[in-house]
């Protein structure tokens, strides 16, 4: 082969950078020390049948920590998440005491649109508040405590990140929220008394109830509805194995495989993002969360195979970073709301939009 020829041939089958998929576009959607908080944590993101992006997370008025005078959060954005609205207090309580109003985990129903949100206050009581108007107004929250905590659970936290309804039989409309909660009677911490587990609704969200729970060990979770309606059920977990655990419900919830760590999915003891991208024509599952080492590099993989493998994975932030959220656009671009910082995690709470192409590293 002539050095012409060569030179032809690498022509025609080289990507020119103009051409290939542009860097994803980030943009602040809260920033710490700003609009009278410390600290913005815990992201969760939806988005509305009519196409409205509501980003939720935990205002912290005095300091970062998990405990303290903190309220729940929302903005609103119409434009796939480019531009926000200012942001509004969904719920808080007391003023300036010190009661926590946090974990969101906000679910839609999409035949009615309704917005549910579930949430804890002081990670013991659970409330739910809805918004039928994709965001900008929300009801007085009913407490839900009595049907969906057992009573030898202490800790308690709904989510944080999203929640689903299934598409599929069996129990085709559930509304699902993935959470977790901690064991009064069991030694050892979370490694010994922590469990995963569901709360449902049958009927749109009027009543919840509590479903199954996991192995111990396991933490904050998120879920998926498999292709034969089976869920699949992804975890922060205390296991020393800095890897994502995954359990499967064949029942809507009601009851959970032995949790297997996943080789292919890196995970610090740290929250992650679960969710389902398409199924036809091609079954994809997205995963975002932290690439390591420890809490930096947010990653966001790709699982054409029902979370069997996942092969795909692209750093979305190369420093430190730790929960994210995930989302899908009608028109295809994926979401991902995640802290990230300079110097820590939490120095900001921003929205990276991006299409399939971009993580697949495929040409524009």
């Amino acid at each position: 082969m002539t050095r012409a020829t060569t030179l032809l041939l690498a022509l025609l089958f080289a990507v020119p950078l103009s051409a290939a998929e542009p860097a994803p576009e980030t943009v602040p959607v809260w920033t710490s020390g700003e609009d009278g908080y410390h600290t913005y944590r815990i992201p969760g993101l939806v988005v509305t049948p009519k196409g409205t992006v509501l980003a939720f997370c935990e205002g912290r008025k005095t300091g970062r920590g998990d405990h303290g005078d903190i309220d729940l959060l929302v903005k609103r954005s119409t434009d796939g998440g480019r531009a926000w609205s200012a942001r509004r207090i969904v719920h808080e309580e007391g003023d300036t005491a010190k009661i926590t109003i946090g974990n969101p985990c906000p679910v839609v129903d999409e035949a009615t649109g309704t917005v549910h949100l579930p949430f804890c206050r002081d990670n013991d009581r659970v409330f739910v508040t809805r918004s039928e108007d994709d965001g900008v107004t929300w009801s007085e929250p009913d407490e839900i405590t009595a049907t969906v905590k057992a009573a030898d659970w202490d800790w308690y936290a709904t989510g944080p990140g999203h929640g689903i309804q299934k598409r599929r039989e069996p129990h085709k409309g559930r509304l699902l929220v993935p959470c977790d909660h901690r064991v009064k009677a069991h030694e050892g911490g979370w490694r010994g008394g922590g469990q995963s587990h569901m709360i449902y609704s049958d009927d749109g969200g009027r009543s919840w109830h509590l479903g199954g729970s996991t192995a111990f060990g396991m933490n904050e979770c998120e879920v998926v509805e498999l292709a034969d309606g089976s869920l699949l059920l992804s975890m922060r977990n205390y296991l020393g194995k800095n890897q994502r655990a995954f359990a499967v419900s064949r029942d809507g919830g009601e009851t959970w495989s032995e949790p297997k760590h996943h080789a292919q999915v890196y995970c610090p003891t740290c929250q992650a993002s679960l969710h389902r991208y398409a199924l036809e024509p091609r079954n994809l599952i997205l995963y975002s969360g932290p690439g390591g080492p420890g809490r930096k590099a947010l990653t966001v993989r790709l699982s054409p195979n029902e979370g069997t493998t996942w092969p795909t994975a692209r750093v979305l932030h190369e420093g430190p970073a730790a929960y994210s959220d995930l989302a899908v656009l009608p028109g295809g671009d994926i979401l991902c709301l995640f802290e990230a910082g300079a110097k820590h995690p939490y120095e900001t709470i921003r929205l990276a939009r991006f299409p399939l192409g971009w993580l697949r590293g495929e040409a524009r």
